[in-house]
């Protein structure tokens, strides 16, 4: 009996990396129309094949790669005080939260090696420490009919996730990598961190997550140049 591996799976079926082009570069209008005319489709089949309880194995702190991790670079990284940083939680919930940075610190701790894999094809074996974001999303007490999260990051790139995912007991809003404190180009004071989902979806230096009944018709940075939505492993 041959088993499938999700990614293999969405590529058998031809859902997975439409319009993914090596480098990051951007899609033709045939490529974007194409990829929006199978996300609905993506979506289902990528919802289908998470399964919101099961764990990712993870890795002894000795298999940690501290050199593997490549650090992307942009135009823009932005100056963030630490100390006036706030993380705001709102959109369908019953009460909105804004957490400084020790407000996070005391809040339940959790640590994971896992593999961080990136769409343009390398991976790395890293530690991640912070605060599970299912434990932030229970305290701002989220609506019935809340299916998404929206995540704002300061140097104004966005994404999205089906709540599921993002409930998800591995991920995280971390604050730590590697056992020291997050760096501002690893996407400090606070990012995202999951082994269910591929790089692009773990944003950096997040100061806002909002979460939602649809998705909107922008629904990631990547997203809307072509790359698949869920973005799952």
């Amino acid at each position: 009996m041959t088993i499938f591996s999700r990614r293999h799976l969405l590529q058998v079926l031809g859902l997975s990396g439409l319009g993914i082009l090596s480098g990051g570069c951007g899609t033709s209008l045939f490529e974007s129309n194409l990829g929006n005319a199978f996300e609905p489709l993506n979506q289902a089949v990528g919802s289908l094949m998470l399964d919101p309880h099961r764990l990712v194995p993870e890795f002894p702190l000795s298999a940690i790669q501290p050199d593997a991790l490549i650090v992307n670079t942009y135009d823009v990284t932005p100056t963030i005080d630490p100390a006036a940083y706030r993380l705001t939680v709102n959109g369908l919930v019953d009460h909105p939260l804004r957490l400084s940075l020790a407000d996070l610190k005391s809040l339940p701790f959790q640590s994971m090696v896992i593999r961080h894999v990136c769409v343009e094809g390398w991976a790395a074996i890293v530690q991640w420490g912070g605060v599970p974001l299912a434990h932030l999303i229970a305290l701002a007490g989220p609506h019935p009919q809340a299916r998404y999260a929206y995540f704002y990051s300061a140097d104004g790139y966005y994404e999205s996730w089906d709540l599921a995912s993002a409930c998800h007991p591995q991920t995280l809003m971390a604050y730590q990598k590697n056992q020291a404190p997050l760096t501002v180009d690893n996407g400090a004071p606070l990012r995202l961190a999951s082994p269910i989902k591929l790089g692009y979806k773990q944003s950096k230096w997040v100061t806002r997550v909002t979460l939602t009944d649809h998705l909107a018709v922008t629904q990631g940075y990547w997203e809307d140049q072509g790359y698949e939505w869920f973005g799952g492993l």
